[in-house]
């Protein structure tokens, strides 16, 4: 089976694992939503102001993003006031946090403001930086030029090959 990844005309790109990702959080806002939920953000005015969309397209991403089950929709109370609801990050929302911080690592370099980035990320328990890094499952860096693509169980071949 190897001779199929040779042959790119014969894959079907249907069933590929970053197309259904990107159907999921493919949008700009979207990513903007899930990074305030990454810094803590949990208000809806919150998410609309510091993304920067109107409240129409915050309160239609939010509930996306809560039935593809990233956000968890809570309701809170403050005193006096009427219930309300915060948006938390899921388990499956916060198994972005690589592919975020591999694109703010991303923008870092090559997208940032003359002055620098504006956020630095830190591991609370030592300060040091955050970045995203290639690792195998057996522990060792990766440099992409030494990755190798290989069919997976779900690949598929276009019709006549």
């Amino acid at each position: 089976m190897t001779d199929l990844l040779a042959d790119r005309d014969a894959w079907l790109t249907t069933n590929c694992s970053i197309a259904r990702a990107l159907d999921v959080v493919g949008n700009r806002s979207t990513l903007l939503l899930l990074r305030e939920a990454s810094f803590g953000t949990r208000r809806f005015d919150d998410f609309a102001a510091r993304v920067g969309v109107s409240e129409p397209v915050a309160a239609a991403r939010l509930k996306q993003l809560v039935a593809d089950g990233l956000l968890e929709r809570r309701p809170y109370r403050e005193v006096g006031q009427r219930t309300r609801h915060e948006y938390v990050l899921t388990d499956k929302g916060a198994q972005l946090l690589p592919v975020l911080t591999a694109l703010r690592q991303w923008g870092d370099a090559w997208a940032a403001d003359p002055a620098g980035p504006s956020v630095r990320v830190a591991h609370h328990d030592c300060g040091a930086e955050v970045h995203a890094v290639l690792r195998c499952t057996a522990g060792h860096d990766v440099d992409p030029d030494a990755i190798d693509v290989r069919p997976g169980p779900g690949l598929r071949r276009a019709e006549g090959n």
